[in-house]
């Protein structure tokens, strides 16, 4: 009955701690804690719909855009924004980092089309790498915490600057290289430049409905 009492009493303090992602998953073996933080973006309400549509609209233009066939590194570079947030996360206390991680997508797109003008709501006309900057403003607004979107500033620009500057530089190198693993997992292997596709392969397919005149 004690050891009964013991482990009740251990669930109840696992639960009483949920604000805490460490005492969760060193204490309580919460592990799966790790990726469900990311998967929170608050009630649903004007500012869980904002980030969705962010989400989705960056995440999608950085797959179509400099991430285009490069399938790996995009999954890498979730990986590594990932475990950095969470890094930093411990020392300022936040768990949940949907948000953070939502800024950082849109950092890394906006440094990479620093030439594209943004229209925000129709009040405000910049380019684009002023768009976190602006959403950070945009969230003071509503009342939120700017530490979550400075977190996701900050890891967008190490990666930013690790993947896009730093090997641009007189004695700069490559820091970040996808594992072969995510490669062999997510990357398609190349075509082969011999291989003769069938017809049915080939852009257009076949001519279905397209007949010949008769007699002629």
């Amino acid at each position: 009955m004690f050891q009964l009492h013991r482990y009740f009493s251990f669930y109840l303090g696992c639960k009483n701690e949920m604000s805490h992602l460490n005492t969760l998953f060193l204490s309580c073996f919460q592990v799966w804690r790790l990726i469900t933080n990311y998967l929170f973006f608050g009630p649903v309400g004007f500012n869980f719909l904002f980030n969705m549509i962010f989400l989705y609209r960056y995440c999608r233009m950085l797959e179509e855009g400099s991430f285009r066939g490069r399938t790996a590194d995009f999954v890498f570079m979730f990986l590594f924004g990932g475990l950095l947030m969470t890094l930093f996360g411990l020392f300022v206390n936040l768990v949940f980092l949907g948000q953070a991680f939502t800024i950082m997508l849109v950092y890394v797109w906006s440094r990479r089309n620093p030439y594209v003008r943004m229209n925000f709501f129709g009040l405000l006309i910049f380019q684009a790498p002023f768009l976190p900057w602006v959403l950070m403003g945009f969230s003071l607004l509503l009342g939120n915490s700017i530490i979550v979107d400075l977190l996701g500033i900050a890891v967008g620009h190490i990666y930013f600057f690790l993947e896009d500057v730093f090997p641009n530089q007189p004695g700069g190198g490559r820091l970040l290289r996808t594992p072969s693993v995510l490669k062999a997992i997510f990357d398609t292997p190349e075509d082969d430049p011999n291989y003769n596709p069938l017809p049915e392969e080939r852009p257009g397919g076949f001519a279905w409905g397209e007949g010949q005149r008769l007699g002629g």
